[in-house]
């Protein structure tokens, strides 16, 4: 039999999250009368762990899907997606370029050698493209300085009068909604200063600019607006301080495996490479068919919580490439067997997880590894 280790998927709870965002937003708008903005749900990263094929399932209501990978693109189409999709990133070479015409992808444009591309190759275009052309306004990753995002924006401009550009619309990204509301806003007055005047749909809100109330009554209400929800839509939470279970968020992936071990430690005992751990007393120990090489981080230290047979517990001593083990002393119907919920449903959140470890839950959605059975749940 395989090892008794699966990663669950939830399509359910991605519906679920969706509806919960779209509802967020609702509510923040409706003071300010103004239309509920459209949602790109951002699969990139095989849909942060979670399939592209589920994805698609689970977020059929959404307006759009944003992604970076072509492959990934072409997988939604054959799904029978035929709303927008997005590349994040943009084209890379004349080839990228075919296949966003082919496919009628949206593409972003964040430099000028991607907007030189496009205007040596809008000739060979089969259909108009859709874009949304990025301003550096603090990120310092991708898009257009301020002062070149005007001349950018023109030439853009010029290929939509020629028919070349159909959509035209800006985009930034914010470095520090999780955390700043300072940075965020003084991001968002660079935006509304450079683009104010030109025409064309915006997209400013990651997950966490999403769910930030404040944010809409900042923005210019005469464009049409679409937001970039990511992280949230499988319920994580995008804030440090602030519970995906408070924000109305159900988890999309549930990590689960079994005790394959059980024994029994006097005082003052190592447990696992290095001896991290000593006991401190005569305790139940319990061993976990789970590793790092699962996509279980190996610098989760002890103490990082894990919930056995639906009670909570912890990790204890060093993650080994298979196996990690976990305290039974408070368990003690806890035998080989016995479920374990290493994040997820019914046991701690990824983010729970992620802070213990020194990380974030995206790395470790994106992280279990292929080898995990996975498990689709459609109810």
């Amino acid at each position: 039999m395989p090892r008794p280790i699966r990663v669950q998927v939830s399509i359910p709870a991605l519906r679920h999250n969706l509806t919960q965002i779209r509802t967020a937003l609702a509510h923040q708008v409706q003071p300010l009368q103004r239309a509920t903005p459209s949602i790109w749900a951002v699969i990139k990263a095989n849909a942060y762990g979670h399939g592209i094929d589920q994805a698609v399932q689970g977020f059929a209501a959404a307006d759009g899907l944003a992604m970076l990978d072509i492959n990934e693109v072409v997988r939604c189409r054959e799904l029978g997606w035929t709303k927008p999709l997005m590349l994040l990133e943009g084209f890379f070479c004349a080839d990228d370029l075919a296949s966003v015409d082919k496919h009628r992808i949206t593409t972003v444009i964040h430099s000028f050698e991607q907007l030189e591309l496009l205007e040596r190759q809008a000739a060979q275009l089969q259909h108009p493209l859709d874009v949304m052309v990025k301003l550096n306004t603090g990120m310092n990753r991708l898009g257009f300085a301020p002062e070149q995002f005007n001349s950018a924006y023109q030439r853009l401009l010029f290929l939509q009068e020629q028919g070349r550009v159909r959509h035209l619309g800006k985009m930034t990204h914010f470095a520090r909604a999780d955390d700043d509301p300072s940075i965020t806003y003084q991001q968002l007055q660079c935006f509304i200063q450079y683009t104010s005047q030109l025409p064309g749909r915006i997209s400013v809100c990651n997950s966490a600019g999403t769910l930030t109330a404040s944010l809409q009554q900042h923005l210019p209400a005469q464009f049409e607006q679409w937001v970039r929800p990511g992280i949230c839509l499988y319920g994580a939470s995008p804030f440090t301080a602030v519970s995906a279970q408070s924000l109305g968020l159900l988890p999309a992936q549930t990590l689960r495996a079994e005790i394959i071990s059980v024994r029994e430690l006097a005082a003052h005992q190592g447990v696992g490479y290095g001896h991290s751990f000593i006991s401190s007393q005569p305790m139940r120990l319990g061993v976990v068919a789970c590793g790092y090489a699962d996509g279980y981080p190996r610098h989760a230290p002890s103490g990082t919580p894990v919930w056995v047979q639906g009670q909570p517990t912890q990790l204890v001593g060093r993650v080994s490439m298979d196996m990690l083990m976990v305290d039974l002393t408070s368990i003690p119907q806890a035998r080989v067997g016995s479920e374990v919920v290493l994040w997820g449903q019914d046991g701690p959140s990824v983010d729970e997880v992620a802070l213990a470890a020194g990380t974030i839950g995206y790395e470790l959605l994106c992280a279990v590894a292929p080898r995990v059975p996975r498990v689709v749940l459609e109810k």
